[in-house]
């Protein structure tokens, strides 16, 4: 009985999306969520573009969704939005409806 058992494997959220510098290249905004503790999730948003400003989104994130949230610094990713709740399709309907991205340049990961 050498096969392990998938459901009980451990799942990385940032494992299917490939190689890091990849990303940036291809200029990709991910938006994925994550379980915190119950019922309790979070979503972060990476990849925005270098010229806007990332504590302005955040602002117009949480007047829309009436969520709180924070701006943290990755050495590997740079700056990501985190948010409470999950706001994954709102946050995609957002910035293609403002025009900070067009839809097929942003990716929803998650369950």
């Amino acid at each position: 009985m050498s096969e392990t058992i998938q459901n009980l494997a451990s799942y990385d959220p940032f494992a299917d999306t490939g190689e890091e510098s990849d990303l940036k290249v291809q200029g990709y905004i991910h938006i994925r969520v994550q379980q915190r503790n119950g019922r309790k999730t979070l979503t972060t948003v990476q990849g925005l573009p270098a010229d806007l400003d990332q504590k302005r989104i955040l602002k117009a994130f949480k007047k829309e969704f009436a969520c709180n949230g924070t701006v943290v610094q990755d050495e590997d990713l740079g700056e990501v939005i985190q948010l409470q709740g999950d706001h994954r399709v709102k946050i995609q309907q957002f910035l293609a409806s403002e025009g900070l991205a067009s839809k097929d340049k942003i990716k929803i990961h998650g369950f």
